[in-house]
Formats: structure tokens, sequence, C-alpha cells
């Protein structure tokens, strides 16, 4: 019979699974990282920084690990650090004022303006055009408490 596991000199013996080929990469895989969870900011006084990024930003505070304080973006978070009392590993020289970031606005560049000069905040720059990750931009620019550089804008 053929087919049937039988040959002529008996049964066939068990199959084993043939071993797997390896396959040959042409180059070696690559990470891609796909999206920021948090970053590290560190400020001379975590709440006088909670409360400015919360008041003229409208970040949530959150609060973790018993007493470490982070602002809420989105699904971002930016970790805040203490100057001075700094977890490790920490970055190589952490400074405050040394940040340069943008968060995008969800209402017009004429009612950022509005708002944060209802909030006393000083605009050094803007309004302007920039381009961002995802293409053009009307941006105004001021500082935080520690004078990291914040532009704050919207798509138009």
């Amino acid at each position: 019979m053929r087919g049937r596991g039988l040959r002529a000199g008996g049964p066939l013996p068990p199959r084993t699974p043939s071993p797997k080929p390896l396959r040959e990469e042409k180059e070696p895989s690559k990470m891609k990282a796909d999206r920021l969870d948090h970053f590290v900011l560190t400020v001379k006084d975590i709440e006088a920084t909670c409360r400015f990024y919360s008041k003229v930003l409208g970040l949530d505070i959150v609060t973790f690990e018993g007493s470490r304080k982070a602002l809420a973006c989105g699904s971002q978070r930016i970790h805040l650090h203490q100057l001075g009392q700094e977890l490790e590993p920490k970055a190589q020289n952490p400074t405050p004022g040394s940040a340069d970031l943008c968060f995008l606005a969800d209402i017009s560049i004429a009612k950022v303006i509005s708002h944060l000069q209802q909030c006393g905040v000083k605009i050094v720059l803007g309004p302007v055009e920039r381009t961002g990750a995802a293409g053009q931009l009307e941006s105004v620019y001021l500082r935080d408490p520690d004078l990291n550089l914040i532009e704050v804008a919207v798509q138009p």
C-alpha cells in the first residue's frame, strides 16, 4: 500500500517535525520607537511649575508613586524633577530652563493670545508661521517659570 505509512521493509518510522529553516536576514532587525510616553523637566519649584502649566496651558496635574508630580498632556506626561533632588538615573546635566517645547492648542491663535494676556503671560514672539511635526502652524512663544521656551501653536 502506498501512502499509508508502509513500505516494502515494514512500517515507516514515526515522523519527526522538520527543523524550521533558519532565515537569513539581509540586515539586522531594527527597533523603531513609535510614540513618546513621557519626558522629564528639571525645575526649580515643582508647585510653581504645576500652577503655571495648569492655569496657562490647561494641563492636568498628576500625583503618582506617592508624591511625585507630572503634567498630563493628552496621553503623554511631563514628569517633574526638583533641581538638586533628581531621581536616578537622570540626564547628564539636568538644568532648569534648557527646554524648548511646542504644545498644540484646540482654539484659534487669537483666543490663545487673549487667554495668555488674561493670565498675565508675556508673549515673547508671535504670532508667527512655523512648521511642526504634522505641517504648518501658527505659533506664539512664551516662557515658563524656569524660562523654558514654550511654543503654543494651532494648526490652521
